[in-house]
């Protein structure tokens, strides 16, 4: 046989020229082995299996071997373990299932150290691969392991490859982007994105979409575990990725830069503005709050807790109460850790907020009097305002608006000494409402004229939304229908920008009663669809003001329908808004929708 690979080749093509094969090549490493290989012969087949996804070959066909789905792994492990034994345990065969990540070398190691261990339940197996740092070393039988095998497709990497594996496993959340690996690693979104790719081209690396990639769990592990042999390089990081969701949190806030008076001032470098960053936290989804926990576990508090006040407001904002409100309690249990003395009033006054959004008035009246009994301790006049302003939200709102005007009149004045624009636009806009609820129209415009400055000197859309439709309701109440169009269509744009479904909808419905008092039926019943369509979106399970919201949507439908001559079109709207389920709740809106259904009757 000739020594040289080109004879070598040219021999075997020669060779198999007159033959059919079905060729199977196994554990490839790269398709340079490969193309020597090919036969000659026509009709000839190739199958060709490796760790790599090899994009350098040509084929026919490429099928990718996924984790066993939970049925699939479970016949897997019923087969090895005996359908008796595993089916006296379904609970525990489908956990085992999951914590062997549907990977069949881990589930038959399982299968067979069952095997041997008659004595064992599969729960005792659950139960010893629980914890992560032992799942791994409970998937050793013999010469067997899945550690090894996934540690013989680590060592084919390049080192750059394996130093971006090892930072995977470092991930607070389970899926992440380029940018997150760009941040652990230090080097650009282009180099990040490359490297993610190249494992994904290794089978170490899923990609779940566009742009997103995830480890399986027991990947997972094992990356994590290469990552804590090198500490220096492990904490670098696990620190910038804490930074950049901090980061994010802080840039996307409508608090602006302002409101975050101590921990590490945001880098611009990672986000264009605050849409950008928001669009990031967007993509995240429920995974947020694993991020304060993470940080919370490695001993992060300060991080724990400057993470969750930056969250809350974008999880208000976008009616995420629930998990607003789990993000701060992992912080609250750790803010006495915390070296910023700030965050125990913080996070007392964003508690307060959620409790606000949410319709529970008691509890937020608690959190806000224990921040400012906390900031006034300290000397902290930020949060001593934060506190102030929300203890006169809280009157407000529980029907006791003179009682507010001091707790915001004082919140005002120390948010302006401090210029904290935002708090001074936010105090001023309570305070404005305190006095349109009490008709003292011109003092309300006064301080909703004053909010919009501030809020324009801040920047924030979403407030200078609130301020310009807190003074077209004035306006509405007053009759004067053209000033109200001119400030509630720009509310309606700047809501709509940012992305708040529940002012967009409110803003639109009153803008339609200012087109309805100038006369213009058609617009007005317009904008009130467009309103319900917006509204639609909202989910009743964690918006407290949707039943309310499409009360007043449709009373004000009703109505419109009604001045246009279209009784039995109005008395659908005023019926539908009186058998929503949470109508009782509501009298005012009650009062005003039978009001609407007699008035149709009279007709």
């Amino acid at each position: 046989m000739p020594d040289d690979l080109d004879e070598l080749t040219a021999a075997w093509r020669a060779a198999t020229s007159s033959l059919r094969l079905l060729l199977v090549l196994d554990d490839v490493l790269s398709a340079q082995q490969i193309r020597p290989l090919v036969p000659a012969g026509p009709g000839s087949m190739v199958l060709v299996a490796g760790r790599r996804q090899l994009a350098g070959l040509d084929t026919d066909r490429r099928v990718t071997l996924e984790p066993l789905e939970t049925g699939d792994g479970r016949s897997l492990l019923r087969h090895i373990v005996g359908e008796e034994r595993a089916d006296r345990e379904p609970e525990a065969t489908r956990e085992l299932v999951r914590l062997c990540d549907g990977l069949p070398l881990a589930l038959r190691i399982a299968g067979a150290r069952l095997q041997t261990r008659p004595a064992w339940t599969l729960a005792y197996l659950v139960d010893r691969m629980a914890d992560d740092e032992r799942r791994l070393g409970e998937l050793s039988a013999g010469d067997r392991s899945v550690e090894a095998a996934f540690r013989l497709s680590y060592d084919q990497l390049a080192p750059a490859q394996q130093r971006g594996f090892r930072t995977l496993g470092l991930s607070p959340t389970v899926e992440f982007d380029p940018l997150t690996s760009a941040a652990m690693l230090g080097c650009s979104s282009r180099d990040a994105e490359q490297t993610l790719e190249s494992l994904v081209d290794a089978s170490l690396l899923q990609q779940t979409r566009p742009g997103r990639y995830r480890l399986h769990d027991l990947v997972r592990v094992h990356a994590r575990r290469l990552a804590e042999a090198a500490p220096a390089e492990a904490g670098v990081a696990r620190t910038a990725v804490l930074r950049l969701y901090l980061d994010a949190g802080r840039i996307t806030s409508d608090w602006g830069q302002g409101g975050f008076p101590t921990g590490p001032q945001p880098a611009t470098a990672s986000f264009a503005d605050w849409k950008d960053a928001g669009g990031w936290l967007d993509a995240a989804s429920g995974e947020l709050v694993d991020v304060v926990g993470h940080a919370a576990a490695l001993g992060e508090a300060d991080y724990a807790c400057w993470i969750a006040e930056a969250l809350s407001d974008y999880f208000v904002r976008r009616g995420r109460y629930h998990e607003c409100r789990t993000a701060l309690e992992i912080a609250l249990a750790h803010v006495d850790e915390a070296t910023d003395r700030r965050m125990a009033p913080a996070l007392r006054n964003c508690m307060g907020i959620t409790d606000i959004y949410q319709g529970r008035i008691l509890q937020g009246h608690a959190w806000f009097t224990e921040a400012l009994h906390l900031s006034r301790d300290r000397a902290d006049r930020r949060e001593e305002a934060r506190a102030l302003a929300g203890l006169g939200a809280a009157d407000l709102n529980s029907g006791r608006a003179e009682r507010a005007i001091p707790h915001l009149t004082e919140a005002v004045e120390l948010a302006q000494r401090l210029d904290d624009h935002w708090l001074a636009a936010m105090g001023l806009c309570v305070l404005g409402a305190v006095h349109h609820s009490q008709r003292r129209y011109e003092e309300a415009l006064a301080c909703f004229a004053a909010a919009r400055a501030h809020a324009e000197t801040n920047g924030r859309p979403r407030m200078i939304s609130m301020a310009s439709g807190n003074a077209a309701g004035v306006h509405l109440d007053l009759g004067q229908y053209a000033e109200a169009k001119i400030l509630y269509r720009r509310a309606a744009d700047l809501a709509q920008r940012v992305g708040d479904v529940l002012m967009h909808a409110i803003v639109l419905t009153r803008l339609g009663t200012a087109e309805h008092g100038e006369g213009n039926l058609s617009a007005a019943t317009a904008l009130h669809h467009q309103a319900l369509s917006q509204h639609r979106t909202l989910s009743p399970l964690t918006e407290p003001n949707c039943d309310r919201l499409e009360m007043d949507i449709r009373y004000r439908l009703g109505r419109t329908y009604s001045a246009a001559g279209h009784v039995a079109e109005a008395r659908e709207q005023f019926r539908t808004a009186l058998a929503l389920p949470g109508a009782d709740e509501h009298p005012e809106e009650r009062a005003l929708a039978i009001a609407g259904l007699k008035e149709c009757k009279d007709c």
